[in-house]
């Protein structure tokens, strides 16, 4: 229901110099929806990354992201608005109110294996190739109970819940005297938002 996107830098030796990644995640599952890399921010760019997308996996509700002006371009305005896809950014001077891009890149800079830098551009597409695979497919999210966003995407999730749920509890028969009390299995939150209620701002975006 609710996607976010941003633009993170992909440093080069060289000062001043940086490719752009360009990426799109469902909030829910924490999936990798869509991405590129180019070496500047261009609005068509970014228009051409939502139509593959959308030929993928859908149409989200809305599209969140933070104030910069690749986001809040006309081109991708007009295009959003023309499949009835709503946007949403950041309040003015609110720097955390993209936590879902923000901590994906967090995660893609801090793997041991992320090079830092790129000398040619065609070095940070190979990265990210191999990468976004990974961030889907293997990467066990805090964020939904060590689950990847592949199984919580897909709903393939419930049926390993159940047999962690089993496994758990039937450790716990067998020797309840290593418990303080019966332990319950964590599963993915089955709703997901920016600003929800009980949070603080007007903005209440909702994936369920």
């Amino acid at each position: 229901q609710v996607w976010s996107w941003d633009i993170t830098d992909l440093r080069t030796p060289w000062r001043g110099l940086a490719f752009k990644a360009y990426s799109i995640i469902d909030i829910y599952s924490r999936k990798l929806v869509g991405w590129r890399v180019e070496d500047r921010e261009v609005d068509e760019l970014a228009v051409a990354m939502f139509t593959a997308a959308f030929a993928e996996h859908g149409h989200p509700c809305t599209v969140h992201a933070d104030s910069g002006p690749a986001m809040r371009s006309t081109a991708l305005k007009d295009f959003l608005a023309s499949v009835a896809v709503a946007q949403t950014h950041n309040r003015p001077r609110v720097s955390n109110d993209n936590p879902f891009s923000e901590s994906e890149f967090r995660t893609m800079k801090y793997r041991p294996n992320y090079p830092g830098t790129f000398e040619t551009i065609e070095d940070a597409r190979a990265f990210m190739t191999w990468y976004v695979p990974w961030y889907n497919g293997n990467h066990k999210h805090s964020g939904i109970a060590l689950f990847t966003p592949d199984q919580v995407h897909d709903g393939t999730w419930q049926a390993l819940w159940r047999h962690r749920d089993a496994a758990q509890q039937a450790y716990y028969a067998a020797h309840p005297e290593r418990f303080r009390a019966r332990p319950s299995t964590p599963a993915p939150a089955g709703l997901v938002g920016i600003n929800l209620p009980g949070q603080t701002g007007p903005q209440r975006l909702q994936a369920a």
